[in-house]
């Protein structure tokens, strides 16, 4: 039987989570094994304090606010490459196991696993270790850059996060302000992404959005 290596208190764990409860219960249950040293709710904060705090892991969710989990962690690796991910999800989907798995020895673990499997997660990848939910094992590890490569669909870093935004249902003031650019630039962006997918309204945006894994739908939709 797989036992879990213990790496009591010396290994420092950073929660992301926007699900205060859910995200609370998971603090508790990680204390037990390992030191908690912060919660954030969203995917800026989540870069931030990564970077002040330098967890040995982070464990976020896919879907966060303002900036979802695989684009926050794509930045903090450019700063802090020594810092681990578990990623978890409400969505079985190939696709996104994939897109994790392009940012190396990563965890991939839906929520609805049993807690005994998150501890497994943390301790393959603090040895280095990749990490993926036996409910969604791929069968082929080298397809998994070719559905990378299509859950990212060539959009750059800046365009993701103008389409999160968007599809969050903010503001061309609030994005602007939250990127650092102007409207028009906002706008500009907006009409860009619209063209180059063949979306002709905000809803189509939405959906969009929702398939690419930028946002995700409410708790029990």
């Amino acid at each position: 039987m797989d036992s879990v290596s213990v790496h009591t208190k010396s290994s420092r764990l950073l929660i992301a989570d926007d699900h205060a409860v859910f995200a609370e219960a998971l603090r508790v249950y990680l204390e037990k094994t390992h030191t908690v040293v912060g919660l954030v709710r969203d995917g800026y904060a989540m870069v931030t304090e990564a970077i002040r705090l330098q967890p040995d892991v982070i464990v976020v969710d896919v879907s966060m606010p303002l900036l979802n989990g695989f684009d926050a962690a794509q930045r903090i690796k450019l700063q802090a490459p020594n810092i681990k991910f578990v990623f978890l999800t409400m969505r079985d989907d190939p696709n996104l196991a994939a897109a994790a798995l392009e940012l190396g020895a990563i965890g991939f673990v839906l929520k609805n696993s049993p807690g005994q499997e998150l501890l497994k997660a943390i301790d393959h990848v603090l040895h280095g270790k990749p990490y993926l939910t036996p409910k969604l094992r791929a069968g082929d590890w080298v397809e998994t850059k070719a559905r990378a490569r299509q859950f990212s669909k060539e959009m750059t870093p800046r365009q993701r996060g103008i389409v999160q935004l968007l599809a969050e249902g903010r503001s061309m003031k609030e994005i602007a302000c939250l990127l650092d650019l102007s409207e028009n630039t906002v706008e500009f962006h907006k009409h860009h992404i619209m063209k180059a997918f063949n979306l002709e309204s905000n809803a189509a945006l939405v959906l969009f959005a929702l398939k690419q894994g930028l946002i995700s739908l409410p708790e029990g939709r």
